[in-house]
């Protein structure tokens, strides 16, 4: 975890964000954040010690004294700026996030601009944030309802979507009058940090959004602090399900959007050409670091001899470090993520599965040190194999085979996770069928990669979500709210005086 002598002299060291300010750490616990494509040292990213997490939670409450009664105009102002300053800074941040974590250029703008959308929906706030009103509920008597920010709020996220999801987590927070501690992924926390500039340019106050960096210390930290009152998650299940019952155990609100394994069903009268494209693309770009990544291929009836025609597809895409132009995929995180991929592919020919198309050796002129992996594909997968019960996170598709629609629904609903599934098909009774008795969080039809848009919410299911809300679109309003009802009368001075036991009758 300690950087080493040579690093420490030569490499900026990542800031803390405690009440408005970036500060030095006082840590003696560091990591490098490393160019995957390079292995050159970028930056110094500290863990926090427990005296740093305490002051940022402290200056959130601080805040949110004042914060939560800040005017629905105000807020909605600041994250009208805020994603003014997002689009002017498009092409530094998509390559900032590019060098930490090795997506390509594109990708890299994709990230960014899907969190820019929960931007855009934040500076809507004025009509999200609706309360209800039931006129004379009774003679004279009025209730209505107002959601009410909870307090301070924290997030936890993840390495391989470093712009999207802290984008996901704060603006709506924030925008719902929360004050919020963002705890980003120690692998490449550059890009938030540089979004988190851009906030308080935009208009942010002091101690509104706060940034603390570490591991499981800081983490366990978020979820026992007593002024803490919600907190949301995405990353894996192991951490995932960790959070979620810690976090639950201290009394908190809690949303866990975690691991995956996204089939895609291809039936035989699909448009051949645009599915294969989809599922070569949804496979293997961000070198299949998405938790939405198709990973499963589900080919039914004929469509399984459309196999060869697939891996020529993946052949075609070029593997390189994500700065070079055309390159379709770059490398992995790190060297512990590319040593566990190219060990799943292993176990995964050893249990059985075919190698259809083997990555794991590309050559990737002028980048001789990057962690690369290039596309495979596994075929005649059986559902007992480690390459299907494991999230393997890399540029791998296994390739499973049914008879018919009927018997890939029951394969995929068997699976215990649930974030997304696709079908490939021009029929739409066989459309239909699916998306009624799939059992699956996000459903796309001739769509591979069904995120919706911030105005639906990300609907993970089974074990790919703990927690009921989603993280964004109107369920995150609810979930950063809390609902006070309030019944009311006005009496008139002239009105005649009521029995003390008079009761309302409604």
């Amino acid at each position: 975890m300690n950087a080493s002598s040579a690093s420490e002299t030569r490499a900026a060291t990542v800031k803390l964000l405690i009440d408005g300010q970036f500060v030095e750490s006082r840590t003696h616990q560091w990591r490098d954040v490393v160019n995957p494509a390079t292995q050159e040292v970028l930056a110094r990213v500290p863990f926090a010690t427990p005296e740093e997490v305490n002051a940022a939670v402290a200056s959130a409450k601080e805040a949110f004294k004042t914060w939560r009664k800040a005017a629905i105009g105000v807020r909605a102002r600041i994250f009208l700026k805020y994603q003014q300053l997002i689009r002017e800074h498009m092409g530094e941040l998509a390559a900032l996030l590019t060098a930490e974590q090795g997506k390509t250029l594109p990708d890299a703008e994709g990230d960014v601009f899907r969190g820019l959308e929960v931007v855009e929906h934040a500076a809507n706030i004025g009509t999200l944030q609706l309360g209800e009103w039931a006129n004379n509920v009774a003679s004279g008597v009025d209730t209505y309802s107002l959601l009410q920010p909870l307090g301070v709020c924290a997030g936890i996220t993840p390495f391989n979507f470093p712009a999207m999801i802290p984008l996901w987590m704060f603006p709506m927070a924030i925008a719902t009058g929360n004050t919020f501690v963002l705890k980003p992924s120690e692998q490449d926390p550059m890009v938030t940090m540089r979004l988190c500039e851009l906030a308080l340019e935009a208009g942010i106050p002091p101690g509104v959004l706060n940034v603390v960096h570490g591991g499981a210390e800081v983490v366990n930290a978020l979820c026992d602090h007593a002024d803490i009152q919600a907190i949301s998650f995405v990353g894996s299940t192991r951490v995932g399900t960790h959070v979620y019952h810690r976090a639950s155990l201290a009394g908190k609100r809690v949303q866990c959007m975690m691991g995956a394994k996204n089939h895609a069903i291809v039936m035989p009268d699909a448009h051949k050409e645009q599915s294969l494209n989809a599922l070569a693309g949804a496979a293997f770009g961000a070198a299949g670091q998405r938790c939405m990544a198709v990973s499963v291929a589900v080919l039914v009836g004929r469509a399984r001899e459309w196999l060869p025609e697939l891996v020529a597809k993946a052949k075609q895409l070029k593997v390189s470090a994500g700065v070079e132009k055309g390159a379709d995929l770059g490398p992995l995180i790190s060297r512990a993520a590319h040593e566990r991929v190219l060990g799943l592919i292993g176990r995964g020919v050893q249990e059985g599965a075919k190698l259809a198309l083997d990555g794991r050796k590309p050559t990737v002129p002028g980048y001789p040190d990057g962690n690369f992996v290039g596309p495979t594909i596994l075929a005649d997968v059986k559902p007992g194999m480690s390459v299907y019960q494991e999230e393997i996170f890399g540029p791998v598709l296994c390739v499973m085979q049914t008879d018919d629609l009927d018997e890939a629904i029951a394969l995929i609903n068997a699976n215990p996770n649930g974030n997304g599934v696709a079908i490939f098909t021009q029929s739409g009774a066989a459309a239909r069928k699916f998306q009624e008795d799939i059992d699956v969080g996000q459903v796309g039809i001739n769509v591979p990669i069904p995120v919706p848009v911030p105005l639906f919410s990300f609907t993970g299911s089974r074990a790919s979500k703990l927690g009921d809300l989603g993280p964004y679109g109107k369920q995150v309003v609810l979930f950063y709210t809390q609902t006070k009802t309030v019944t009311a009368r006005w009496f008139d001075d002239n009105a005649t005086a009521q029995s003390m036991n008079t009761t309302i009758r409604l």
